[in-house]
């Protein structure tokens, strides 16, 4: 069986890498194809595999600019040819669920969520601090890119969502149905500590959609210690904002993380998720985790056992939140347990078990 892999982009580290990385280990020898590549910018080991990058790896800026190029990336994913493939697997947050397939190729995407500039500009171009003038610009390709994206939809043979919210979404917005398969998480990293340090924390890129400002604003008013580890375009901005108790560490190596993780009372997610591998990683680690109620985090966190809600993305509500959950009362194995059912090893046997399952399905009908 010939196997290919889709990508929107290889220019940064996240959630949807963790994914890639762990598709290409249930199908090493799978071709990747994507619409750009930043050799330079992206794991080293990366480097020995296939991958197959559009005209828009070529075009300036686009390695650390993608957003540049929006309006391309529908017809440069059009452009690949797949017919020598039995199955292509998407793992999609942009475009790349768009890709023309022959009737003899199984298409499953992977969705982490249906194009979020695309349905929900607004919001976006608002968490993202968009100018006037790239909105005004970025309005009429709104409309061909949404009926494109609807279109592009259809091509899909199954739709795997990653958490209840993305599944809702896909019905909405795409009109098919999804099975859930949580992303992977390698919780065999993280375990409980004996320890625990008198701080908060937050891991992750620091990006307005995030919300760290009303997280830092609370903090600053129950004058509390709050870590923040992690880099990214919002950093000035939101040390500005911070007051005495909160301290920012920066990048933290992934050596020193699970530690980190363990001593915090607890981890704070104050941003709407599509889903969340640092809370999950946060739980292995046996520490509770206080996030809004939104996203992914309605699958993640169990209110009162395994952290806590709250119901806003305000100052008031987090420092309600916070003073009114004890986490010197939650019980560190339950937690731990809790977060194994996310754990890589569940991805790859749930993920392996549906495409099988499809693909018998799709040989006995073609």
């Amino acid at each position: 069986m010939k196997v290919a892999l889709v990508h929107d982009w290889l220019n940064q580290i996240g959630g949807a890498e963790d994914v890639l990385e762990n598709l290409a280990l249930l199908y090493p020898d799978a071709p990747l194809y994507t619409s750009l590549y930043w050799r330079e910018g992206m794991p080293e080991h990366w480097r020995d595999w296939d991958i197959r990058a559009s005209f828009i790896d070529r075009l300036p800026l686009a390695h650390r600019k993608q957003q540049l190029y929006f309006p391309l990336y529908p017809f440069a994913f059009e452009q690949f040819d797949f017919r020598a493939y039995d199955l292509l697997i998407s793992n999609k947050s942009g475009f790349c669920h768009g890709v023309i397939t022959g009737p003899e190729t199984l298409h499953i995407c992977y969705c982490l969520t249906p194009t979020r500039y695309v349905w929900r500009y607004h919001q976006y171009a608002q968490q993202e601090n968009l100018s006037w003038a790239v909105r005004k610009a970025l309005a009429p390709f709104l409309l061909r890119l949404r009926q494109w994206d609807r279109l592009a939809a259809d091509r899909v043979d199954f739709f795997i969502a990653i958490s209840k919210e993305v599944r809702r979404r896909i019905a909405k917005v795409y009109r098919r149905d999804s099975v859930i398969i949580y992303p992977p998480v390698d919780t065999s990293r993280f375990e409980p500590s004996n320890r625990v340090d008198d701080y908060y924390l937050f891991v992750g890129r620091l990006v307005p959609y995030r919300r760290l400002d009303v997280l830092i604003e609370a903090f600053n008013r129950m004058a509390r210690p709050l870590l923040i580890a992690g880099a990214g375009r919002d950093k000035e901005r939101l040390e500005s904002l911070a007051g005495p108790t909160v301290q920012f560490l920066g990048y933290v190596p992934d050596a020193e993380l699970p530690d980190l993780m363990a001593r915090c009372r607890a981890f704070a997610w104050p941003g709407e998720e599509d889903f969340g591998i640092a809370p999950i990683q946060a739980m292995a680690a046996g520490r509770p985790v206080i996030a809004y109620a939104a996203g992914g985090a309605l699958d993640i966190v169990v209110s009162g056992q395994t952290g806590a809600f709250f119901g806003e993305q305000s100052a008031a509500a987090i420092i309600e939140a916070v003073e009114s959950f004890d986490p010197d009362r939650v019980d560190v194995s339950r937690i731990r347990e809790h977060a194994e059912q996310f754990d890589t090893a569940v991805f790859q046997q749930k993920l392996t078990a549906f495409i099988e399952q499809k693909l018998d399905e799709f040989n006995r009908v073609t």
